[in-house]
């Protein structure tokens, strides 16, 4: 019996082998070298990609919660609810260490109007690997909080408010980097001074914050303007210095606001609330 299925066994082969021959033998080599091109770019399709791919992230209510915590607490002084809402705006970007993705999906999303495809060394340091780009956003993020922190305080007391014994945490879930510094500034101005800057709108922003109150460029502001527009938002304000980057690619239905400072920020969110925005100056085309 054994000898008999060894024998059945090498029948068969020799039964493919004769097939595989004559497959190969009937089709020209042009045709075999089409099929080997084929199996060679699906290959090369499935294989990291060496481009980071960026989308509209999600956004996030500076006046809310994240993760069950309020996304700035403030101990110390009196705070204040408001029935709006201030959206932080984020992009996600696929490619960057510990975040892979495909030459087919890099490939995919050229053709994607919602999309930004970007050489990967234009975007994080070669060879820098996940955990330091997950530590580098890290200590973006906290550095962000604490200038916005600093700059929110000093305008409080510079408008007569006693925050003197505040003290003020801020918490997002996956969200790093810079970008929000200026949201979570006027976040925390809106809660200490109870003066409801949202005006119950929907009001986004970004743009970072220093301790002086200047705020600064960012990356990505045409994938946050689209995510702002996707979540509600009917206002955006939006750094100065960015302004070439917006000019022409604002989201039918979004106004957006140039600021260059937190004052102007906070001036803006005013108008905004006292139905005066219509006097507040957008980008324009240099």
């Amino acid at each position: 019996m054994h000898v008999s299925r060894q024998l059945h066994a090498k029948s068969t082969l020799n039964r493919i082998g004769k097939r595989a021959d004559g497959f190969f033998a009937a089709r020209s080599w042009r045709y075999l070298a089409g099929m080997f091109t084929v199996a060679l770019c699906a290959l090369v399709m499935v294989l990291p990609s060496a481009y980071v791919v960026e989308t509209p992230g999600p956004t996030q209510n500076v006046l809310g919660e994240s993760g069950g915590r309020q996304v700035i607490a403030v101990s110390g002084v009196k705070t204040h609810k408001d029935s709006g809402q201030l959206l932080l705006v984020t992009v996600n970007a696929s490619g960057v260490p510990g975040y892979p993705v495909t030459n087919a999906q890099a490939l995919w999303s050229w053709a994607d109007p919602h999309a930004t495809v970007m050489p990967r060394e234009a975007v994080v340091p070669v060879g820098q690997t996940t955990e330091e780009y997950k530590s580098s956003s890290e200590k973006e993020m906290t550095s962000s909080q604490d200038s916005a922190t600093t700059a929110a305080l000093n305008f409080l007391k510079d408008k007569g408010y006693d925050v003197s014994h505040a003290k003020v945490t801020m918490h997002v879930d996956d969200i790093g980097g810079p970008s929000a510094g200026m949201m979570y500034s006027l976040g925390l101005i809106d809660k200490i001074s109870g003066e409801r800057l949202s005006g119950g709108n929907i009001i986004a922003g970004t743009g970072t914050m220093d301790d002086q109150g200047k705020v600064g460029a960012i990356g990505g502001i045409r994938l946050k303007m689209l995510g702002a527009k996707r979540d509600g938002a009917t206002w955006f304000l939006a750094p100065e210095s960015n302004c070439s980057s917006v000019v022409g690619h604002i989201p039918e239905g979004l106004k957006v606001v140039k600021v260059s400072t937190l004052d102007e920020a906070y001036q803006a969110l005013v108008a905004i609330r006292d139905g005066k925005g219509s006097s507040l100056q957008g980008c324009k085309a240099e």
